[in-house]
């Protein structure tokens, strides 16, 4: 009677090791063990023997991570004692290990969270899982690093997008983020732009979003997300459905200047000026101070040929940032043009004299004209004030150059 119960538990025991997952379970190798639970997961019994599977990878991707860094620490203390000589390790294998193990851990964790016969989520995996594999993580920092001095770019976003991913993922939203947060962000930012180089926008788009949640990149993040928006437009559609996210972008972040200056560009480029002075008129009313939308507001009146216009915005976008030497430069264009069409002496003098003003002004912020072209504007400013032959003209003609 006892050896009857007896057998009769121990077959309850193992009902549940179905011969898919004993196959899995008996491989050694993590490629086998992949191909094989990639063949059975569908004759599995349930959730539970296919959280097990995976676990079993995420096993087998951690003993190729321990082979690799066990040498790399046995180095380390060669060279500290001064005693045996430097092993070979393999960095790619210790990479791929880390990646292979992130993703069959969250594989796992997938089967592990749900339901059991009776109802209830049990996970046997997830917190050891979670904490090793973050213990190791910071590898792929340096493996993408020494891909990045290679000139290997498709390793550099295999790596560095699998750090990202995976510190961005809810399984390992309990570990401590803290660690690793004085590179997390710049990781993210480069896998964006390798991402774009590979021209895979989505993943461009996710790590620049995540990059922009670190505060030491979000600047760089932002103007490169812009840039990459803008870049891949091939037709009006295109343009039209790009202008939507940029509107998505300045309804999020209002106060984001970068952003506005992206939505005007965007607008001027599809010749939408009603929707430009929209934009311009509605920003200033809440932002009166702002410096692109006043300087904008300068620039369209150029475009329309309206000098005083232009000039009047143009001064309070000097007085709000008197350091940018394109602004100044328009400034004294705008007066120029202004002197030009005044009959009263007096009044045609002291408009060159601003425009002299703003142009000497230009030229002390940006002497090598890499970002405005002053020259000969200031020499018109200079004409119109002093007269050809004077000999600070002359000086001002010889600037152009």
């Amino acid at each position: 009677m006892m050896m009857a119960m007896m057998l009769v538990a121990t077959a309850t025991a193992f009902a549940g090791d179905s011969d898919a997952l004993k196959a899995v379970m008996k491989s050694k190798s993590y490629a086998e063990a992949a191909q094989l639970l990639k063949t059975n997961l569908g004759q599995m019994a349930d959730d539970a023997e296919k959280a097990k599977a995976y676990n079993h990878l995420v096993d087998l991707a951690m003993q190729k991570v321990s082979n690799e860094t066990g040498t790399i620490a046995e180095n380390q203390a060669a060279l500290q004692l001064g005693t045996g000589k430097q092993k070979e390790y393999d960095t790619i294998a210790l990479a791929d290990g880390v990646c292979e193990a992130i993703e069959a851990a969250i594989e796992c964790n997938k089967y592990d969270q749900l339901p059991n016969a009776k109802g209830k989520i049990a996970p046997k995996f997830a917190e050891k899982n979670a904490q090793r594999i973050w213990q190791v993580r910071s590898h792929l920092v340096n493996v993408g690093q020494e891909a990045a001095k290679n000139s290997k770019a498709d390793l550099v976003l295999k790596y560095w997008g699998a750090f990202t991913d995976s510190g961005a993922d809810p399984f390992f939203a309990a570990m401590d983020h803290n660690s690793e947060k004085e590179y997390a962000g710049q990781v993210a930012y480069f896998a964006g732009r390798y991402a774009f180089d590979a021209k895979d926008m989505q993943r461009a788009m996710k790590y620049l979003d995540i990059a922009m949640q670190d505060e030491t990149q979000k600047t760089d993040a932002l103007n490169f997300k812009l840039y990459a928006m803008r870049s891949s437009l091939k037709s009006r559609e295109d343009s039209l459905n790009c202008i939507n996210q940029f509107k998505e972008l300045y309804a999020q972040d209002p106060t984001n200047e970068v952003v506005l200056d992206g939505l005007y560009s965007m607008y001027d480029g599809l010749k939408m000026k009603e929707e430009q002075k929209a934009l311009l008129d509605n920003h200033l009313a809440k932002y009166p101070d702002s410096f692109t939308a006043t300087a904008e507001k300068g620039m369209m009146a150029i475009s329309e040929n309206n000098a005083e216009e232009g000039a009047n915005w143009l001064r309070k976008a000097c007085a709000l940032k008197p350091d940018n030497a394109v602004v100044q430069t328009y400034l004294g264009t705008c007066l120029n043009v202004i002197a030009g069409n005044t009959d009263d002496a007096a009044k045609r003098k002291a408009v060159f004299e601003e425009a002299v003003q703003a142009l000497d002004k230009a030229k002390e912020l940006d002497p090598d004209k890499a970002q405005a072209n002053w020259g000969y504007n200031r020499y018109q400013a200079y004409y119109g004030l002093y007269g050809e032959e004077d000999p600070k003209t002359k000086a001002a003609e010889a600037d152009i150059r």
